[in-house]
């Protein structure tokens, strides 16, 4: 042994020694103890170790950070002759005789797993843990019966010195007890092969290379470098995570047998991707990420470890670098303060504080920069239709290739599949803000309500999203520099900043879907996500009001009360009559109108009747139990119309309406009849002659009159009177507003017969009488005798009054007609049995 090691002994702490004292009693009492039957094991011991003392030895990471004077917590403890599991039972049977634990300031070994747990809190604790026994089993673990516990804080493994034989096909070794110098020369450094003997106090270089190692700075393997790879590929990725944890260089040989082929071919095959997850987690969460993946890039190394073992897409991996160099440029920023003061990067700083907030954030930043390659692979389709699309590649290529939590593969999926939606957000709020007099289309970027509502869609994680928008940018690049992609990044996250929108995901809706809908006056359903979005861009648009400790209540009156008019009402109409209504009643498209809500101008061909009632449900969705809250949504919607609003929306009201009005149920014919009427009580006169559907709308409410006994239910004809004619009259009004009198239509003459004499036409008089002939006339002509039905002949009554009234004095030419059958129906002989 070099007098090096010799004469700089480890300096260990109080809990260290308290430790090394214990082991080496527990090693004393097992060599002083009386000769009993083997302790059960799975392991043979070689005769030749039956009968040597028992030598204990801290070995591999701790010795390695001790010479490095850096803190460990992980005590791996190697034994000459027993197993872990075999000197754990006589451990706690040593600390079990009374007396024995309080030497060492103990209370004694778990017994229960609160009491284990409680053990590895910190060296204050007086329990030591349970045992955890991990079995010999060659085909999935390298370890011989090794156990683990907790003393004092610290995290203890117990494990035999041992020698391992390799196969082919496997990185898990057939392995049996060795000598201390097989133990070291089987591990994957120098570095980490190094014993602290507990007799001898000393440090064991058995390797010759340790300590020379650590003074140089290498990494470097005991044995041939190839050989060390092909027994064991993992060591390739151990190698990798110690040189950048401690700033080593890799030895030269070591590193070209990592790039060998077969090398990368036996890490993709034999190891489990676990195991390599493991690794690249320890990398990433590492003091220098940076420096790990840029040997994995330099190795080329980045197709075997982040892997698509589908192989359908090969990654763009001249994208790598730009992406970890950008994350380590970002992470080691300086504060804005200090940017300012012209020490570093402002946009860096900027993008550094706000979203790189906790060492998760920073993890995630590393995860996704590793997988910008990935970022462009084309979207998998459904395996059949209707079934759910599969996951984006990279974030396969973050479950399948190196094991990734399902939290970090749902950052991933987010992060794909949002990456287009915020760069285009973020290039629009650029623009507007470089040209802000430009026309908008679409959304302003730059409105508070466009940007809290993209934060709230991208969900708690949105920071890493962009993130990765923004890695991506960066690595793909054309014309623009880094430094302006980081600049207008940098822009758009203090612009969300200062409208204190960075936690704009977790902002308390105003209103919940329950009292959406008791307002609304509808059932709850799928439209009612996006309802409660239109409140929730509201509150962004108006974070003074939406703080009101009354803002609920007087937002559910405003919904409620259609004589309440305001902002948050007209965007719940405008979505309902967008999203909600029009998607359901795309199918019915009605044929006399267009697409904007005016009059069909051309010929069009008949379109083809359901040929069955399936069919009909098909296309009418809005009749069936999915689609039924779209009539209570659109009743309220008419109720809550003022001018301005119909003006606004006239293309998305007309169409559905004309088409319940035209369906052949007159439960539903009633219900259009009856919307129709809503519509018209605010109609502007000149909106309907504007778009020309005065007549189209007269000629789908007529049919209504004609739904009689006994073709039609009595009940059911009641109710589509009582819905047919208020929207009829409303029309009239609407059409004809003022009542004047114009010139009356040429009177076709032949050349003996005389003109009639000048007179006055009035197209309002005109539609009344024609709806009192054609309606209520007709139909008690038809009925008679009316005390067959006499709740129709009530209803129909009814509205020949209102009709009458209507007229006024210009009814008085119809008079002839209506007294005599007002008489019959007053001297019907079965009258008074129906008295109203």
């Amino acid at each position: 042994m070099a007098a090096w090691e010799e004469t700089r002994p480890l300096v260990l702490t109080n809990v260290e020694n308290t430790l090394l004292r214990l082991l080496r009693d527990v090693a004393e009492y097992i060599d002083n103890s009386p000769v009993s039957e083997p302790l059960e094991s799975q392991v043979s011991l070689p005769k030749e170790l039956a009968e040597a003392k028992l030598v204990l030895r801290f070995t591999g990471g701790w010795v390695r950070d001790k010479l490095l004077m850096v803190p460990s917590h992980d005590i791996d403890v190697a034994i000459n002759k027993m197993t872990g599991y075999q000197f754990g039972l006589k451990m706690k049977e040593y600390l079990e005789i009374p007396g024995n634990a309080e030497k060492y300031g103990l209370e004694g070994v778990a017994s229960t797993d609160a009491q284990s747990n409680k053990a590895g809190v910190d060296g204050k604790s007086k329990v030591v843990g349970g045992l955890h026994k991990i079995e010999a089993n060659p085909e999935r673990s390298k370890h011989l019966e090794t156990v683990t516990t907790k003393i004092l804080g610290l995290d203890i493994d117990l494990v035999n010195l041992r020698k391992e034989t390799y196969t082919e096909d496997s990185r898990n070794p057939q392995m049996e007890f060795g000598t201390p110098e097989e133990d070291a020369l089987r591990r994957d450094a120098t570095i980490n092969a190094m014993f602290y003997n507990l007799n001898t106090l000393f440090v064991e270089d058995l390797t010759g290379q340790g300590f020379k190692d650590i003074q140089q700075k290498i990494i470097r393997t005991p044995l041939e470098p190839y050989q060390t790879f092909k027994d064991d590929p993992l060591r390739v990725l151990r190698l990798i995570r110690f040189a950048s944890r401690l700033g080593y260089t890799i030895d030269s040989a070591a590193e070209e047998s990592m790039g060998n082929s077969d090398i990368k071919e036996a890490l993709k095959v034999k190891i489990s991707r676990e195991r390599v997850g493991i690794e690249v987690e320890k990398m990433l969460k590492g003091p220098d990420p940076h420096r790990a993946l840029a040997l994995i890039d330099r190795l080329e190394l980045y197709e075997t470890i982040f892997t698509d073992f589908e192989g359908k897409f090969v990654p763009e991996t001249e994208r790598l670098r730009p992406a970890y160099d950008t994350v380590r440029d970002i992470c080691s920023a300086t504060s804005q303060a200090d940017a300012d003061l012209g020490l570093g990067s402002h946009a860096e700083a900027v993008i550094n504080e706000i979203l790189i907030r906790s060492d998760d954030e920073k993890y995630l930043a590393w995860q996704l920069a590793a997988l910008v390659p990935w970022a462009d692979a084309p979207t998998l389709e459904p395996t059949k239709p209707g079934a759910k699309a599969p996951p984006p590649v990279a974030s396969s290529v973050a479950r399948a290739g190196i094991d990734a939590t399902n939290k970090v593969c749902a950052v991933v999926t987010a992060a794909v599949n949002h990456m287009s939606d915020i760069t285009n957000l973020k290039d629009r709020f650029c623009d507007r803000k470089r040209f802000p007099h430009r026309r908008v289309d679409g959304e302003d970027a730059t409105a508070r309500d466009t940007l809290g509502m993209a934060v709230r869609r991208w969900g708690a994680t949105w920071r890493s999203q962009a993130m990765f928008a923004l890695l991506c940018e960066v690595s793909a690049a054309g014309n623009e520099s880094r430094e302006d992609i980081l600049e207008s990044y940098s822009v758009f996250f203090s612009y969300l900043q200062s409208l204190d929108l960075l936690e704009a995901y977790a902002f308390k809706p105003l209103l919940d879907g329950k009292s959406l809908a008791t307002a609304l006056s509808a059932p709850t359903g799928p439209w009612m996500k996006n309802a409660l979005d239109v409140v929730m861009a509201w509150q962004l648009r108006h974070p003074e009001k939406a703080a009101s400790p009354s803002a609920k209540d007087e937002a559910i009156e405003e919904v409620k009360n259609s004589r309440v008019q305001g902002e948050l009402k007209a965007r719940l109409v405008a979505h309902v009559l967008s999203l909600t209504i029009r998607p359901l009643f795309a199918k019915t498209q009605h044929p006399a109108i267009t697409s904007r809500g005016r009059a069909v101008t051309t010929a069009v061909l008949a379109k083809p009747y359901a040929a069955n009632l399936e069919a009909e449900e098909v296309l009418r969705p809005w009749k069936t139990g999915d689609g039924a809250f779209a009539l209570d949504l659109l009743r309220w919607a008419l109720r809550n119309l003022d001018a301005t609003l119909v003006e606004l929306h006239w293309g998305l009201l007309i169409p559905p309406l004309l088409t319940i009005v035209d369906d052949t149920d007159p439960e539903y014919k009633a219900i259009g009849c009856e919307f129709v009427a809503l519509l018209l009580a605010v109609t502007p006169p000149a909106l309907l002659a504007r778009t020309g559907l005065g007549e189209v709308i007269h000629d789908a409410l007529m049919p209504a009159l004609a739904y009689l006994p006994s073709l039609t239910p009595e009940p059911a004809a009641v109710v589509l009177a009582n819905a047919a004619y208020p929207a009829l009259l409303a029309l009239i009004r609407v059409r004809f507003p003022t009542g004047e009198a114009v010139p009356a239509p040429p009177f076709a003459t032949t050349s003996k017969a005389k003109p009639p004499p000048f007179r006055l036409h009035d197209p309002r008089t005109a539609a009344l009488s024609a709806l009192l002939r054609a309606g209520p006339l007709a139909a008690l002509a038809h009925l008679a005798p009316t005390s067959n039905h006499p709740a129709l002949t009530t209803a129909l009554l009814t509205h020949l009054a209102s009709i009458v009234r209507e007229m006024g004095v210009r009814a008085v030419p119809h008079l002839q007609h209506v007294f005599p059958l007002l008489s019959s129906i007053l001297t019907d002989p079965f009258g008074p049995a129906h008295p109203p």
